[in-house]
C-alpha cells in the first residue's frame, strides 16, 4: 500500500494540503500536464540525473518546465514528442515500472492499467497482445508484430466503432475495458448503440476531445515559418500536425484547409476558424475549443490559446469550416 503524506503547497496566496505519494513507483501509471504525484517527482528527478530537468528542486507538479523536458528528452530518443510521459518514455529513461510486461498468448488479457495507453507509434509486447485480441474478435487481420502503426490504428477504430465506444483509434482504458469483457456487439445491436453518437461522428471524423486535448498538450511550442514538427510550428502546420496525431490527414496550407473544409454557421468544438491577416484570403487559422476560443500557433506567441473576441482577431475573423 503507498503511504501518502499531505505537504503544504501555495497557489495565489491561498495555502492548500496536497496528497503526495512517497513510494511511488515511476512507470506505473502514465503521467501528463496538471498532474501533482509522486510519480512526478520520480520522473523530474529522473530527468534531472539525464540533464533534461534543470529546474533546483523536484516539486511533483507535472507543469510546462517538466512537459518541456520530457518532450526534449523524448526527441534526443526518437520517440514519439507529446510531452506525455509514458511506457515508451519510462523505459528509455530505464525505469523499472516502465519496463514491457512479458510476452503474452492470444488468450491472455492486458488490462488498461498494465498496458497504460497505447496509440500510433507504441512498440513491444502489450501492443502484441492487443492486436491477438483484436484478431481474435475479428477486428485485426494483418501481421502481430508488436508495432502500433496504421492498420493497428485501424483495427482499434473498427472494434470502437463495434463497441459503441469514441472512435479515436487510441487503446485506453474504455477500449481495453471493452476488449477484457469478451463481448462483441452484433450489428443490431451496434446500430441502436451507436445511434447515440452519430451526431458527433458525423460532425467530424476524428474524436474531438482526444483532438482537443492533444493540441492543447503543444501550448507553448515556438513559432516557425514553414514549420511542421514539434521544433516549431506556423499555423497551419500545427493543425495538419494535430489532425495526422489523431489519424486524419488534412492540407498542409490555411488556404488549402479552407478549401478542404466544409463551411459552418457557428464553430464547434474542434472546428477549424480562419483570420485575414496579412494578405487577403484566409491566411491563418487555429483549432476552435469551445467558450469563443481557439488553440493556434502564433507568429509572436507559438502555440497558444486566445480569445475570438480579442481585438485583433475579431475584426479579422473569415469563417469556420468542418474538416
Amino acid at each position: 500500500m503507498k503511504k501518502v503524506l499531505l505537504t503544504s503547497v501555495v497557489a495565489a496566496g491561498i495555502l492548500f494540503a496536497t496528497p503526495q505519494v512517497t513510494d511511488a513507483a515511476l512507470g506505473d501509471q502514465t503521467l501528463r500536464f496538471g498532474m501533482t504525484h509522486g510519480d512526478v517527482t520520480e520522473l523530474q528527478e529522473a530527468l534531472k540525473g539525464k540533464g533534461y530537468f534543470n529546474f533546483d528542486r523536484a516539486t511533483g507538479y507535472y507543469g510546462t518546465i517538466t512537459r518541456d523536458a520530457v518532450r526534449q528528452f523524448q526527441a534526443s530518443n526518437n520517440l514519439q514528442v507529446d510531452g506525455i510521459a509514458g511506457p515508451q518514455t519510462f523505459r528509455a529513461l530505464g525505469a523499472s515500472g516502465g519496463q514491457a510486461p512479458a510476452s503474452t498468448s492470444s488468450n491472455t488479457t492486458v488490462s488498461a492499467s498494465s498496458a497504460g495507453i497505447l496509440r500510433v507509434g507504441s512498440r513491444g509486447s502489450a501492443v502484441t497482445s492487443l492486436q491477438q485480441q483484436l484478431r481474435d474478435k475479428g477486428h485485426f487481420s494483418s501481421a502481430v508484430d508488436g508495432v502500433y502503426g496504421p492498420l493497428t490504428q485501424s483495427a482499434v477504430r473498427s472494434f470502437q466503432s463495434a463497441m459503441g465506444l469514441s472512435v479515436d483509434g487510441i487503446a485506453g482504458p474504455q477500449t481495453f475495458n471493452a476488449l477484457s469483457s469478451g463481448v462483441v456487439q452484433s450489428a443490431s445491436t451496434s446500430n441502436s448503440t451507436s445511434s447515440s453518437s452519430a451526431s458527433t461522428a458525423s460532425s467530424s471524423s476524428v474524436n474531438t476531445s482526444s483532438l482537443v486535448s492533444f493540441a492543447r498538450t503543444l501550448t507553448g511550442t515556438p513559432y516557425r515559418f514553414g514549420g511542421t514538427t514539434t521544433a516549431g510550428f506556423d499555423c497551419s502546420g500545427f493543425i495538419q500536425y494535430v489532425f495526422s496525431n489523431q489519424g486524419k490527414s488534412i492540407p498542409r496550407t490555411a488556404a488549402q484547409q479552407w478549401n478542404a473544409g466544409t463551411t459552418v454557421s457557428q464553430p464547434q468544438v474542434g472546428d477549424l476558424v480562419f483570420f485575414e491577416t496579412y494578405k487577403s484570403g484566409p491566411s491563418h487559422n487555429g483549432i476552435y475549443i469551445g467558450n469563443n476560443q481557439f488553440i493556434h500557433s502564433g507568429s509572436s506567441t507559438g502555440v497558444t490559446i486566445s480569445s475570438m473576441n480579442n481585438t485583433y482577431w475579431a475584426p479579422r475573423y473569415l469563417g469556420a469550416k468542418r474538416m
